[in-house]
């Protein structure tokens, strides 16, 4: 079939999904056979899952209402926190 490879693992055949079933984000890894969900995020990314600016998510890590993990200088954000930091400020009358 088109857009379908066969091949073996371990003297198994395998269908192997095709690109659009494969899941590409995760890490930059390719992997039809293991699905792996992402627990740190870039400040970008972080930015986009929380629908603002990667300036807005680097304010509130440096006013200590966001915690972050760093290595060297690169800040990494845990899933974990930016959920919790939605249920923090959740309120139930905004307007």
């Amino acid at each position: 079939m088109k857009g379908q490879f066969y091949g073996h693992i371990m003297g198994t055949p395998v269908k192997f999904p095709n690109k659009k079933q494969l899941n590409t984000k995760t890490q930059g890894i390719c992997n039809p056979m293991l699905s792996v969900q992402k627990r740190l995020y870039s400040v970008p990314e972080a930015a986009t899952y929380l629908g603002r600016s990667a300036w807005s998510i680097r304010e509130l890590i440096w006013k200590g209402s966001l915690p972050c993990v760093r290595e060297g200088r690169r800040a990494h954000v845990d899933i974990v926190d930016l959920n919790r930091w939605v249920d923090k400020n959740r309120v139930t009358n905004c307007l």
